[in-house]
């Protein structure tokens, strides 16, 4: 069989862990140090594109959306989400993780078609949290692909964003009516509450990390009430 090999590693912000990427023939994989497992794996990833595509399709028919994406991690969301939107859509992506930018722009970036190449699409190199903090009906939909979702893993800080101040925040920042989408590993009653008691009226639904098997994720998709 093909040995993994290490390609680059990261300090995490604000955490004593490290992300990883490796490579074994065609496929890519992002760890974190001291967790079993993938974070990602470029063969499993048709969740993400239903986080993007479940947002996506709710405004693609406003004139000019604009779009926010927590996270950048291998690129498929930020991929799926241009491929549903018009052409004079605008995605503004916020990764933490300088490296992670560097690795899309290049080993990684054939994984998803180069999405960072389009011309609507843009990188801050900067956390989530400050951006929403920062800005006031500006985004259409807020994809929020952080982390392993409400059970925060890689960076115990990013449990604000599924909190109830940081879903204000993420109401704030989005326009009358915007959605917020969230990706999460598992279900989680208590954030759907969260989301209710937030001002947002939310589904969650369940998507696969391959179309029709693998591990079974969850896509909740909020409207601003």
């Amino acid at each position: 069989m093909t040995p993994w090999v290490r390609l680059g590693s990261s300090g995490i912000p604000h955490s004593k862990d490290e992300l990883q990427l490796w490579q074994r023939g065609e496929e890519f994989s992002i760890r974190v140090t001291g967790h079993d497992g993938d974070l990602m794996n470029s063969r499993m990833h048709y969740s993400e594109d239903r986080l993007a595509q479940l947002a996506c399709n709710e405004i693609a028919d406003r004139p000019l959306p604009k779009v926010l994406i927590g996270g950048l991690g291998m690129g498929f969301t930020l991929r799926a989400a241009l491929d549903a939107l018009p052409t004079r859509a605008a995605v503004t992506v916020a990764e933490l993780v300088p490296a992670v930018v560097e690795w899309n722009t290049g080993v990684l970036g054939a994984c998803a078609g180069h999405p960072l190449r389009d011309p609507r699409a843009n990188v801050i190199v900067d956390d989530i949290a400050k951006v929403l903090r920062s800005h006031k009906a500006e985004f259409d939909a807020i994809l929020l692909d952080v982390d392993n979702g409400p059970d925060a893993l890689t960076l115990r800080a990013n449990s604000w964003l599924y909190s109830l101040e940081g879903l204000a925040a993420a109401k704030v920042s989005l326009r009358p009516h915007g959605v917020l989408a969230v990706w999460s590993v598992a279900p989680d009653a208590s954030f759907t509450a969260r989301l209710e008691r937030s001002g947002f009226d939310s589904r969650a639904v369940t998507v696969r990390a391959r179309p029709g098997k693998g591990a079974r994720h969850v896509v909740w998709v909020a409207r601003r009430r």
